[in-house]
């Protein structure tokens, strides 16, 4: 039998996290905790996040990223940690 997978988003706790250069906020798949991210770039590039905070604009396209964040998941498209990394090359289609 198959494992059934999800990703919901109901804990708001992001961060902009320097180093990485990417917002984090996670995502709960059963008991298990992913930690999702979205590059600066991806922010920058596909919601006007050029000289704007980035925890602003992640929020204002929340349930957007979020559902990216679910797509790549639920396909297996997970960086070899289990994270989700969404990266402005993700949202070109």
């Amino acid at each position: 039998m198959l494992e059934q997978h999800d990703l919901r988003f109901a804990e708001k706790e992001e961060n902009y996290n320097f180093d990485l250069g990417a917002v984090v906020f996670y995502g709960q798949d059963g008991d298990t905790r992913v930690r999702c991210l979205i590059s600066r770039e991806a922010l920058d590039d596909h919601f006007g996040g050029d000289g704007r905070d980035k925890l602003t604009v992640f929020r204002a396209n929340r349930m957007a990223i979020e559902e990216k964040a679910r797509r790549k998941y639920l396909a297996g498209r997970t960086e070899p940690d289990g994270s989700v990394l969404i990266r402005t090359g993700d949202l070109s289609s």
